[in-house]
């Protein structure tokens, strides 16, 4: 288990007033960092573990949270990590609790005064387990409606990890886009059957390729690779991959793992329990998911419906299906 840590900077700030030392104690105790786990199952580098590591990092430099974290964390081993990271007193522990379910929840159990906020396909428990989902299914509609405008094949493909209720939700939303705009184009769909693994990921985009799709959703990374190779198209999600593909990734799905950190940080800071969803902070409207694109590259007037679609998300006039069965 690969181990890092992150501290902040305790800074000091001269105001000019001469205050006692009894007038500055509150205000400094408030100001202290909380103390924060991340428990990463892959690398960070994995588009989904580096949304969740970026805020952190991003919080830490801000002096808002001290952040220690591993990667690459076995599910077997993945118990043990959350137990050490509560012993060693840190107040909160965001992780995924997706392979490790029922353990996760009996660790929660086990140490009632640590708030852990971890991503789950289950619902809360008690006042110190909270949840999220990966609800980026926005902007990957909105990246579908394009796709659906841009094929000259007719047929897409998208490439998923396991199809769990996130993932498939997600893929679906970006069929539900393509279908929006071109109903006769044809959706392949693929599972690679784990988190993380771009060769496979490779391997069934040219798959798919093969198979006639000329446009790819790559829910997992290693998608674009195949997309490159071939000469066509891909969505990302997650990350913005377009600096990586500049000539491949002409769209992708964001999300912003920042804002449902925010809400977690704020009610472990007020002494509230966690045992809730915090999944909606991560929605379009909230500002916690969108798509960015290059303009020019789908048809302009693929790209101005998508952008009066994008305007009804935000404005909530317009809800996009979620469909959490897995595609077909």
């Amino acid at each position: 288990m690969t181990k890092q840590i992150i501290l902040t900077r305790r800074a000091v700030i001269a105001s000019g007033i001469a205050l006692g030392v009894g007038a500055l104690a509150p205000a400094a105790r408030a100001a202290a960092p909380l103390k924060v786990a991340g428990i990463h199952a892959s690398p960070v580098e994995n588009a989904w573990n580096s949304c969740l590591h970026k805020a952190l990092q991003d919080a830490a430099k801000e002096g808002v949270i001290e952040y220690v974290f591993s990667e690459g964390v076995s599910g077997t081993d993945y118990p043990r990590a959350m137990r050490e990271y509560a012993e060693q007193g840190n107040k909160l522990i965001i992780g995924e609790a997706y392979a490790v379910e029922k353990e996760a929840r009996q660790v929660a159990a086990d140490y009632p005064d640590t708030a852990f906020v971890l991503g789950s396909s289950g619902e809360a428990a008690g006042g110190n387990f909270g949840v999220f989902g990966t609800w980026n299914y926005d902007g990957a509609y909105l990246a579908g409606m394009l796709a659906g405008k841009m094929t000259k094949s007719n047929v897409v493909g998208s490439v998923g990890a396991i199809p769990i209720p996130e993932v498939n939700m997600l893929i679906n939303a970006f069929a539900a886009g393509v279908k929006a705009v071109n109903p006769d184009c044809k959706h392949l769909v693929s599972f690679i059957g784990t988190f993380f693994d771009p060769p496979k990921a490779r391997e069934a985009g040219l798959a798919q390729i093969d198979a006639g799709a000329d446009v790819l959703f790559g829910e997992r990374i290693g998608t674009a690779d195949a997309a490159k190779e071939r000469h066509i198209k891909s969505v990302g999600s997650l990350i913005d991959y377009t600096p990586r593909y500049p000539d491949t990734v002409f769209a992708n799905a964001m999300w912003y793992f920042r804002p449902i950190l925010n809400a977690a940080i704020a009610d472990v800071a007020a002494g509230k329990p966690v045992g809730r969803s915090y999944t909606a902070y991560g929605l379009m409207k909230e500002g916690g998911s969108d798509i960015v694109y290059v303009k020019g590259v789908a048809p302009t007037e693929a790209q101005a419906a998508m952008e009066k679609v994008r305007a009804d998300i935000k404005a909530g006039t317009f809800e996009v299906p979620k469909v959490m069965d897995q595609p077909k």
